[in-house]
């Protein structure tokens, strides 16, 4: 067996030629002489160990070069070259890895080693866990094979949405391509499995709905969430950084937040609007925890607030039908029926169902919004108060290769003037009284 000795870049592995046809080329790393690389005829690469123990050679496979980084496959080689050298079978503590890990060990790995670590939304990963891969946490990981995978995706996609089936799928992938990284010897059963294609959302709070939006926030009585609702409506920032929102992030002299890290993996400042600094304010003096939004069950923070949210949207939708004089009086008649005048879950089914009898068509309201589009929401108000497409990208976080190096030149005056503008805009349609 010939071996070509080269530095390892991915450029050079990218550029080998395939093995001849029943043939494997195998190429050494000179940085890292442990490390080799195995080039099938079908054009398969291979990350490889291989050394010689009282002479006897020892081979052993880290992994797909599409798996693995040039410097984990360098650092998982010395590993297993200082493995060997201690006595210690490299082989036989792969098997055992894989014969005796559940999917629960894996997950907790992916946690503790690193979403715990390198992510703010940790906890958002380990709900989503519990809530849609429950059935698997005391299964052995090895028996999870890809069409299993590819049903539950498709299942997911039916019953929760495309997005929420493409996130989950993504959660398996990392899950699997961490422990194969950290030595699990079993593949990914979640590779090669198309995610399903989202559709473009343009929906955001129109001009003519925040009355109605606003007043049901007003109503709800949970008041954490209607702040933070209202925080992510006036910063435009993501759900899974205003929900884990620090004060020592918050400079309320300058008006400033500056996250960590963001989506792209970078720090975000965003300039409060006066709106936005009101809420914080407000809540400096009812809370001295580190959150800015505190969880009331547990020492973390506010998690995703669905239940507020779907009621809002609900007490929304009523009150948006009442104002149109041809469904109002089904509204008057369904809250005879119900005895009842709060505009709540039981009242909008009433609605519905008077509609279908009577076949009057309802129009949707507010009930398909989603909280993301609070986010959209601000660009849309900016937009509309004349800002460009740099300045809304900036205000948003929002990263292209095409406007980086606008961005680099923007300061903040700029755009704090335009989030304010557009908050101001918002907050005075909120007002307003529907015709």
């Amino acid at each position: 067996m010939t071996t070509r000795r080269i530095n390892f870049t991915k450029k050079t592995i990218e550029t080998l030629p395939d093995a001849k046809e029943g043939t494997r080329d195998h190429y050494q790393d000179t940085r890292v002489k442990a490390l080799r690389l195995e080039v099938t005829d079908k054009g398969k690469k291979t990350f490889k160990v291989y050394r010689k123990k009282d002479g006897r050679p020892i081979r052993y496979t880290i992994g797909d070069v599409a798996d693995w980084s040039i410097e984990n496959a360098r650092a998982k080689a010395e590993e297993v070259h200082a493995m060997i050298s201690n006595g210690t079978n490299p082989n036989l503590e792969k098997r055992k890895l894989r014969e005796e890990m559940t999917f629960a060990d894996l997950f907790d790995m992916y946690l503790e080693r690193y979403a715990k670590k390198h992510k703010r939304t940790w906890e958002q990963d380990k709900w989503e866990v519990h809530k849609y891969l429950s059935h698997w946490l005391n299964r052995k990981a090895s028996s999870i094979d890809k069409n299993e995978v590819q049903r539950l995706h498709t299942k997911l996609g039916k019953d929760s949405g495309l997005y929420q089936a493409n996130r989950i799928l993504a959660r398996i992938s990392s899950i699997f391509n961490k422990a194969i990284e950290w030595g699990w010897d079993g593949g990914n059963p979640a590779q090669g499995i198309k995610k399903f294609k989202e559709k473009s959302r343009d929906r955001f709070l129109r001009p003519g709905e925040l009355p109605f939006f606003f007043e049901a926030l007003h109503e709800e009585e949970n008041q954490t969430a209607c702040d933070y609702i209202l925080m992510s409506l006036y910063t435009g920032a993501r759900k899974t950084n205003v929900l884990s929102m620090r004060w020592t992030e918050i400079d309320l002299d300058r008006a400033l937040w500056r996250i960590p890290e963001t989506k792209n993996g970078e720090p975000l400042t965003i300039a409060l609007s006066i709106e936005a600094l009101e809420i914080l304010q407000r809540r400096q003096k009812q809370t001295n925890r580190k959150w800015v939004f505190p969880s009331d069950k547990t020492d973390s923070h506010l998690t995703d607030p669905k239940n507020p949210w779907k009621r809002i949207l609900t007490n929304a939708t009523i009150k948006y039908w009442q104002a149109h004089s041809h469904i109002a009086p089904l509204v008057a008649q369904a809250m005879q029926q119900t005895k009842t005048r709060s505009y709540n879950r039981k009242l909008y089914v009433a609605v519905q169902t008077l509609a279908e009898e009577q076949n009057i068509e309802l129009p949707t309201g507010l009930m398909d919004m989603r909280l993301h589009d609070l986010r959209r929401t601000l660009g849309s108000f900016q937009a509309a108060a004349g800002a460009n497409q740099y300045i809304i990208g900036k205000s948003l976080g929002h990263k292209s290769h095409q406007a980086t190096a606008v961005y680099a030149r923007l300061d903040l005056d700029p755009v704090r003037e335009s989030v304010q503008a557009a908050s101001t805009a918002i907050s005075r349609a909120g007002k307003k009284k529907t015709e």
